[in-house]
């Protein structure tokens, strides 16, 4: 098989490669893992954290799997610029598929948290990988089609996780929800080593490794704030107060040391772009935290209050995933034939608050069918926002620079859902843990870090309805707060710049793309 080549047709527009379908199933199959394993352990979370004895950890579980993947995307990005994507991708199956099995293989929540940080550093890099792959060989036009279906893809997952992982914990174990990944990536690194060919860079490796040590250490300290302020320590505490002061020394220090850089990490440049600001900003805001949040817990609502089985509750999800599906799939459709896409996410933007305000109003007594609609109406409006804020943004950049504006992109929607994530988690875990500190002698000789669907529906009806309704009062009210949050989305949306896509640009080799001081200058002029 040779090298990607593409050719360009009568009206200048470059057509796809003939083996373009090995390439773009080899994609589907690497953002459907790094995609499943930010939700299937949804629906298996209160099976996993009673096992484990770690209710108060719980957050984490999902917390490690994403700051992971966060601090890894700039990396990606940046090494796919400069090496090229394709032996980023095998390495980071790789890494992936060893992160899976050991987390399969945890024996208390101390282990597991740490294997999900070891998959999140794999799944970032497919995440990256595969969309910056796409913008290689798709010209700008028809990439918006191809978006639209990965959108759709992740849409899938985002129900196929928490259902997989709810019926792998009904009939099988927990643990093979983790177990699954391994011959799943196994074929995924095979479809990859041979289907995919892409040219190499030629551009001498510069990894920003200072830039990449002081990220990394910002990042974390930034979560750390999220999840143990106010919850695990008080806020005016030494630690929390010293993590503070951490991330904004660090932030600084990481602006100071990226001026200085020869290839710098995350290049300041791009934050002189109105599309990538506004477009990280509204997605930080309504995908980070507004799905990542959801998508979190309420699989949890579902089995703590209406009783369901793990399953169940995935299946419940999937109105959420039909409406993102719809919704990207016909938005990619239209953004392709017209090429603009800021209607499409001023409407998103539009839909996802009030999809959460409305999932604030639920109460235990609410038919589990009205949970659904609201889901259905958030799926919605997730669909016509995620994708096409990175085809907006990688429309702003030259091919030179597409990875590391995927990635600088996918990394600052990802602050938003790890802080986000860590935030609902860290005041849901306090709440509920205030809420049913008066039962311990009622739980039937079980403390409240080990309560589990199952545990709860055998209680007597009074202290049942106890727990439940604790549920309820404690993971509702944030939804609320979600909702406002999602607003400012909705203001920012309008000024997003409606730059048209272009329909005559052919995808360059790596080869043939500028120098980064070249693509500065364009960037500039844009």
């Amino acid at each position: 098989m040779t090298d990607t080549a593409v050719t360009t047709g009568p009206d200048g527009a470059g057509k796809l490669p003939p083996y373009f379908g090995w390439i773009y199933a080899a994609l589907i199959v690497s953002m459907l893992l790094s995609a499943l394993d930010q939700t299937i352990v949804s629906t298996a979370l209160p099976t996993i954290v009673g096992d484990l004895n770690g209710l108060d950890e719980m957050a984490w579980v999902t917390t490690a799997y994403i700051l992971a993947v966060t601090i890894a995307m700039p990396i990606y990005g940046k090494l796919g610029d400069l090496i090229g994507r394709r032996p980023l991708v095998l390495w980071a199956l790789a890494i992936f598929v060893v992160g899976s099995l050991l987390s399969g293989f945890s024996q208390n929540i101390e282990e597991l948290i740490a294997f999900r940080a070891l998959q999140g550093l794999g799944g970032g890099g497919l995440m990256i990988c595969a969309q910056a792959i796409i913008a290689d060989l798709v010209p700008v036009r028809q990439r918006a089609k191809y978006m639209g279906a990965i959108g759709a893809v992740f849409g899938l997952a985002s129900v196929a996780g928490p259902l997989l992982g709810g019926w792998i914990t009904d009939h099988v174990s927990w643990r093979w929800a983790f177990w699954i990944n391994v011959p799943l990536g196994v074929a995924a690194f095979a479809i990859s080593y041979f289907g995919i060919r892409l040219p190499r860079p030629d551009r001498k490796v510069k990894l920003d490794y200072l830039g990449t040590a002081v990220m990394a250490l910002t990042v974390t300290s930034l979560v750390l704030v999220s999840d143990w302020g106010g919850n695990d320590y008080a806020w005016t505490s030494p630690l929390i107060l010293s993590l503070i002061a951490a991330t904004v020394v660090g932030a600084i220090t990481f602006i100071a040391v990226e001026r200085r850089a020869a290839e710098p990490l995350i290049p300041l440049y791009i934050l002189r772009n109105r599309v990538f600001v506004v477009a990280i900003l509204i997605g930080m805001i309504a995908v980070g935290a507004g799905m990542f949040a959801v998508i979190s817990y309420m699989p949890t609502y579902l089995q703590m209050v209406y009783g369901y089985s793990a399953t169940t509750s995935g299946l419940l999800m999937i109105p959420m995933v039909g409406g993102l599906v719809l919704t990207s799939r016909i938005s990619g459709l239209l953004i392709s034939r017209f090429g603009r896409y800021k209607g499409f996410v001023i409407t998103g933007t539009a839909v996802i608050p009030v999809g959460i305000y409305l999932l604030s109003t639920l109460d235990p007594s609410s038919p589990v069918q009205l949970a659904c609609v609201y889901l259905g109406i958030l799926g919605l409006g997730v669909g016509l926002v995620m994708q096409n804020l990175l085809l907006a943004v990688q429309n702003a950049f030259g091919h030179s620079e597409v990875g590391t504006a995927t990635s600088s992109n996918n990394f600052f929607r990802e602050i938003g859902a790890t802080v986000a994530t860590a935030t609902v988690g860290a005041l849901f875990a306090g709440r509920i843990t205030d809420a049913l500190s008066g039962l311990g002698g009622s739980l039937a000789g079980s403390s409240t870090d080990s309560l589990t669907p199952a545990l709860v529906h055998s209680l007597p009806d009074a202290i049942r309805d106890q727990v439940v309704n604790a549920y309820a009062d404690s993971l509702l009210p944030i939804f609320t707060g979600l909702a406002a949050v999602a607003l400012v989305a909705l203001a920012l949306a309008f000024f997003l710049p409606n730059r048209k896509l272009g329909i005559d640009e052919p995808v360059r080799q790596a080869s043939d793309a500028p120098t980064a001081r070249t693509n500065s200058a364009e960037v500039s002029r844009r």
